[in-house]
């Protein structure tokens, strides 16, 4: 097998470091290290740190986003209101199968997600486009339907909760405690777990401030 590319090896190495260190605790120089390349490297293959990020982002979450709007399009295509249960399970179920099977690269991608949700810097938020945006309102709208008295501020923070709790459970399936469960009898139960208590959650009522 032929070894990565350069443009695969920083790729590698900023998703390791953008999962572990965040956007601004990431510098181009401890990627370019990490992947035995050039510091102009990054400059000639993304032009930016952010251009970067946004490419692991990307090569991360696409294939995520391909099964959510591939998932959602098969529910519509059943029925125009999919139940609350369908919709979590469209949405946060490509979370377990479309990211790496390995130990070490599921772990890694779920890191990844859950820093980019949780990091302050703007690069971390500006990443997306008018792919994941589009996912992203086709399923808030389907949520809207079945859950008609959220208000759409809390149903578009419910939807980012999805994320984090399924990012965070993903680690802890590809982390396995070696005393326990094989880890395909852990994945799979903890898939099972996260979207039964992500249904409930997404199915309270709403906030009463």
């Amino acid at each position: 097998m032929a070894p990565p590319d350069t443009r695969t090896q920083i790729l590698d190495a900023a998703e390791r470091l953008f999962g572990e260190r965040g956007y601004r605790g990431t510098s181009v120089r401890a990627v370019t290290d990490l992947a035995g390349a050039n510091l102009a490297a990054v400059g000639y293959h993304f032009g930016s740190k952010a251009e970067l990020l946004a490419a692991v982002v990307r090569r991360v979450v696409d294939p995520i986003n391909a099964a959510q709007r591939a998932a959602l399009d098969r529910l519509l295509d059943r029925t125009p209101d999919p139940s609350v249960a369908e919709l979590v399970e469209a949405f946060a179920g490509p979370l377990f199968d479309e990211t790496p099977a390995d130990d070490e690269g599921g772990a890694r991608t779920s890191r990844l997600i859950t820093t980019i949700l949780s990091d302050p810097a703007e690069e971390a938020r500006s990443w997306t486009g008018p792919e994941q945006d589009t996912v992203g309102e086709h399923y808030l709208a389907a949520f809207a339907r079945a859950l008609p008295g959220l208000a759409p501020e809390e149903l578009r923070f419910r939807m980012r909760g999805i994320l984090a709790v399924a990012a965070v459970d993903r680690i802890e399936v590809d982390t396995p405690d070696s005393t326990a469960c094989p880890a395909p009898v852990v994945g799979k139960a903890t898939r099972h777990w996260t979207i039964t208590f992500l249904t409930a959650a997404m199915s309270a009522p709403p906030t009463r401030l």
